[in-house]
């Protein structure tokens, strides 16, 4: 299937902020009223056997695992209704951030482009065929640092569900084949350093792990 490559080939990757209130919380903020939405390069794109790097002059990366949708088919505009018929697979995600660029940009009003979009940004697991799945809104979702337990929720603490956020993000973009949508994390994100090891999964479906690493 075409779609288990969809690193190599997928043309953008469409990011939610804010879409688990208790990490909406922890950040000081609420959740918004309608899907918050940011972009990755697909240069951010970085699979198992490949270090994170962190980014010359980050002082504080953070990981956010969050739950990946593949889209399967193009479309625009499409409805609730019929959005989980554009889904083609899943994939357990992180969204490594920059937290002090981060923090800066929303202090000046500034892009959050530099603190989300550098490259190794998006770790990705292995295509996980839609089919595999029969709900992916009660998935557990967690992360492990150095083996040690820090994000540990599930799918059904979003706010916005997958038929809303493919909706919503299709009304302005169109989606393609390959395209990668984050939906979110939820509460304990944290920071890691050069040595650590970052593990992520969904449940005992699947899992992954990355090494950081400093940028040379």
């Amino acid at each position: 299937m075409r779609l288990t490559r969809f690193v190599e080939f997928g043309r953008k990757i469409v990011c939610l902020g804010k879409n688990y209130g208790k990490h909406a919380a922890e950040m000081g903020g609420k959740v918004p009223d309608k899907p918050m939405i940011f972009l990755k390069p697909a240069t951010a794109y970085v699979t198992e056997g490949n270090p994170i790097k962190v980014p010359v002059g980050c002082q504080q990366l953070h990981h956010e695992v969050e739950l990946g949708v593949i889209i399967g088919r193009k479309g625009f505009n499409i409805s609730e209704s019929e959005a989980m018929d554009y889904v083609g697979g899943y994939a357990v995600t992180l969204d490594m951030t920059a937290r002090d660029w981060q923090d800066l940009a929303k202090k000046e009003g500034t892009p959050w482009s530099l603190a989300k979009g550098f490259d190794t940004s998006c770790p990705v697991g292995n295509f996980i065929p839609k089919e595999s799945i029969a709900d992916p809104n009660a998935l557990q979702l967690w992360c492990k640092v150095n083996g040690v337990m820090r994000q540990n929720a599930s799918t059904s603490d979003m706010v916005f569900k997958i038929p809303q956020i493919i909706s919503y993000i299709s009304k302005y973009f169109t989606l393609e084949s390959g395209d990668l949508i984050l939906t979110g994390t939820p509460s304990g994100v944290g920071s890691v350093n050069p040595g650590d090891t970052i593990e992520v999964g969904l449940g005992d479906l699947s899992k992954v792990s990355f090494q950081i690493e400093t940028q040379q």
